[in-house]
């Protein structure tokens, strides 16, 4: 192609993540638990990141790294493993990079996190943002002035939203959605931001927004309207043993902006985007368990149900000649270094 702009432009918070599977059930005061599984590497941001890089995309993060261990191995993993464009972010003197430990019961998780207010803003870091092709974001409450100049140079911005800590769930933030092309939030979110009571029902207010409006549905899978095709789809999710569902939402964001890069129809958009998500959540951690296109080949040619071998059978023409090398899942622990 005749375009050297990003793939995907992605700024935000990064952790470094040590996931911890198999407990049965949360820990109590006092009492020691041991795992069945453990998983370390980048998260945050970093999952939209590595998920997008992972399906061949040019992606170019503007992030934060600490001056310590945990800041150069993610920098080390992002640039060297991942091939992630890392020229717009910074490594800041003395700041710790955030540390998030998750405890992964059932099909959820809980997070301990900890960490410290970055000394360089979005704002700052993208400043006068470059020309990419689309930029994932996550909306808040405060809009971001790199947003507003991103959407006016033509970048398409797909979206999504995290929880409302305070539950107010104010709708002003729905007026950022005039910048964006497409919105994914969870049905909760949209729900509680569209005041309705069902995932379809809060998918036909967004789609009066933005002309791409997506709500993912977890086990339920997911439901989209597509304004400027006039489609509506509709798909399940995978039924899959869950090991750890960190960063399911962001490896299902980048999935599907991959797949809309490529001028699919929104039924194999959101298959597509549903699939990736179910491989991710059979891996520990949120950016190293996204599959990539290495993983989906592997699932595509290992499949042997009739039914999804016709409901994902588009695969077949879909799936690049070379899906690239096997993808490196989170090790248990770093591994050593070397001079």
């Amino acid at each position: 192609m005749d375009d050297d702009r990003p793939d995907v432009l992605l700024t935000g918070l990064l952790f470094y993540d040590l996931v911890l599977t198999g407990l049965g059930k949360p820990p109590t005061p006092g009492e020691e638990i041991w795992t069945a599984g453990m998983g370390c590497g980048p998260g945050g941001i970093a999952n939209l990141a590595v998920a997008a890089s992972r399906f061949g995309l040019r992606t170019s993060l503007a992030t934060v790294f600490g001056d310590d261990f945990y800041g150069e191995l993610c920098r080390d993993v992002l640039c060297d493993q991942e091939d992630i464009d890392l020229s717009l972010s910074r490594t800041a003197d003395g700041w710790p990079t955030p540390v998030t430990v998750s405890l992964a019961t059932g099909d959820d998780r809980a997070l301990v996190t900890h960490g410290q207010e970055p000394p360089y803003s979005q704002d700052a870091l993208m400043g006068d943002p470059p020309e990419a092709r689309t930029a994932l974001v996550h909306l808040e409450a405060e809009p971001r002035e790199w947003l507003t100049r991103a959407a006016a140079n033509g970048t398409r911005i797909y979206a999504d939203v995290g929880w409302d800590p305070t539950q107010e769930w104010s709708t002003d933030l729905l007026d950022q959605l005039k910048l964006c092309h497409a919105f994914l939030p969870n049905e909760t979110e949209a729900m509680a931001y569209t005041r309705t009571d069902s995932a379809v029902a809060a998918l036909g207010t967004l789609a009066e927004l933005v002309p791409v409006a997506v709500v993912t549905r977890g086990g339920a899978g997911a439901v989209a309207v597509d304004q400027t095709t006039g489609e509506y789809a509709e798909v399940p999710a995978l039924a899959v043993d869950v090991l750890d569902a960190t960063g399911a939402g962001d490896v299902f964001g980048a999935s599907f902006v991959a797949a809309s890069l490529g001028g699919w129809p929104l039924q194999e958009r959101l298959r597509f985007a549903v699939l990736a998500a179910g491989l991710s959540v059979q891996r520990h951690g949120g950016a190293l368990a996204a599959p990539g296109w290495y993983g989906v080949d592997r699932w595509w040619r290992s499949l042997t149900d009739p039914g999804l071998r016709r409901a994902y059978g588009f695969l077949a023409d879909r799936l690049p000649a070379d899906p690239g090398p096997p993808v490196r899942y989170a090790p248990v622990t770093p591994p050593a270094r070397h001079p």
